[in-house]
């Protein structure tokens, strides 16, 4: 049996082709554009994910046995607000999760709504990025467009809307639209009246793992499929990431180095960190987790290297890289203000440190060294929760990067271990419409039996201790910073 992991990213979607025992037969990736109509703000246009999608899908299935292939499943870019209206148009660009407009409205749920009663409403508090301040400024900003709205979805249950007519989301990636009652798993009464949006306007929730229907048969025999194929739920992408990397169950951690960088820890309880500087949401597994979450990471090595070197040979530029722990240049990665631990969408990259023999070694190595350091800040508030992580899982673009491994593994001082397979979210994807068509019992049991690791990188004492010396000085300068920004 064949199974498809769909993972609706930021500036591609990536769908995976496998079989039931995690056999990868093939990938496809289909890009698509991103507009910043004004400096913060963050827009795509859904039609864009759905032609690419389509694409996608008839490329990815082209020589495989169509007949086979009995469930398709996602991951996706989380925090997104998609609106239609009531006869089903797109009503405005979507609002992506990197999106800085929200200050003002997220201001006005953490201090005059106040933090204590968002954590007791959604276990979180407010950050610019999620989804209900989004509708606040849509009230606000464009009030024609608020009123026209019939439906409120997330990016990728926008394909799973089109793919089978359902109406639906997926708790993990619900629990990030500070709209959910993460606690008990259900749509938060008072965060609708507070953004004067009704439950009517809102899709079904179910697990990750739960089939929400079938495809259309227009659409099936478009890509001639069968029929029966099975839509399942699927995940926000870092709780995708998590099962494609088999970091499911109790006390699990990964790292992921997308875009966007993440550490993200699985639990079987519920738990809120005090300051909330951790977002605490329900796991694809049907569980919870808690997440830090950086809003440039890979990216930000990406635009140090296409938009300031001019150059997309990323392993030239690292391969003199070698006197770790010993440089003097700091880089604060970030370039799209920063959520965790910060909630700051006015914090801004620096570089701090330079002199005249710096070479252009450091600069990229600080950048490397300055996404590893803010992974870490969140890494600290899990600890200081008394929870004891001593390795952890990695994936993203990112992974890639042995450098950028060796880096993690000392800056953190955990061990790192490196999947067989570095798919992250479409991988996930495509294990939980496993799980969604009965080949596993549950997604435990599937990452047990497809997630393999085949890399351990371990920390150096001695570089270690360098790199402990390096963070205890880097997280003094946002402080510092603060005012500035």
């Amino acid at each position: 049996m064949l199974y498809i992991g769909i993972d609706l990213g930021t500036s591609a979607v990536k769908l995976l082709l496998m079989d039931e025992k995690g056999t990868i037969y093939k990938t496809v990736s289909r890009e698509y554009p991103l507009y910043f109509p004004r400096p913060g703000w963050s827009q795509q246009d859904p039609e864009d994910w759905f032609v690419q999608t389509m694409n996608g899908l008839l490329e990815l299935t082209d020589g495989a046995d169509k007949g086979s292939i009995r469930g398709i499943s996602f991951g996706g870019q989380m925090h997104g607000l998609v609106v239609l209206d009531d006869r089903d148009r797109v009503i405005r660009p979507a609002i992506l999760w990197n999106d800085g407009r929200t200050g003002e409205e997220t201001d006005y749920l953490n201090h005059q709504i106040g933090q204590d009663k968002l954590s007791e409403y959604t276990a979180n508090i407010a950050f610019a990025g999620f989804t209900a301040p989004k509708i606040l400024w849509l009230a606000k900003h464009e009030p024609e467009n608020f009123k026209r709205i019939s439906k409120i979805m997330l990016p990728k249950d926008y394909l799973a809307y089109r793919l089978s007519g359902e109406f639906c989301t997926d708790m993990s990636d619900a629990s990030g639209m500070l709209l959910l009652n993460v606690k008990e798993r259900c749509w938060s009464e008072e965060m609708l009246s507070l953004c004067g949006i009704t439950a009517k306007q809102l899709p079904k929730l179910y697990e990750s793992y739960e089939p929400v229907g079938t495809l259309k048969p227009q659409i099936a025999d478009e890509l001639g499929l069968p029929h029966t194929v099975k839509v399942i739920a699927g995940a926000g992408d870092n709780a995708a990431a998590a099962v494609g990397t088999g970091t499911v169950g109790d006390g699990m951690c990964n790292l992921s180095l997308g875009t966007s960088g993440t550490i993200f820890i699985s639990s079987d309880t519920f738990g809120v960190d005090e300051n909330n500087a951790l977002h605490s949401f329900a796991h694809a597994d049907g569980h919870y987790h808690l997440m830090g979450c950086m809003l440039s990471a890979a990216s930000c090595n990406k635009w140090w290297n296409d938009d300031i070197l001019k150059t997309s040979d990323y392993a030239a530029e690292q391969k003199n890289i070698t006197r770790l722990g010993e440089n003097q240049v700091f880089y604060l990665p970030y370039l799209m203000g920063e959520r965790s631990p910060h909630n700051d969408p006015n914090a801004r990259a620096v570089f701090l440190g330079m002199t005249m023999d710096t070479a252009r070694e450091d600069m990229t190595q600080a950048v490397l060294e300055g996404v590893a350091f803010a992974l870490r800040d969140s890494l600290e508030v899990a600890r200081s929760l008394g929870i004891q992580i001593t390795r952890t899982k990695i994936c993203g673009g990112g992974a890639k990067s042995p450098l950028w491994k060796t880096i993690i593994a000392n800056v953190m001082n955990l061990k790192v271990d490196v999947p067989e397979t570095e798919e992250g979210p479409a991988l996930g994807a495509a294990m939980l419409a496993a799980v969604g068509c009965g080949e596993y019992p549950d997604v435990i049991s599937a990452a047990d039996a497809i997630v393999k690791v085949v890399q351990t990188v371990e920390p150096d004492p001695a570089l270690a201790a360098k790199y402990e010396a390096r963070y205890q000085k880097f997280r003094t300068l946002y402080p510092a910073l603060k005012d500035i920004f």
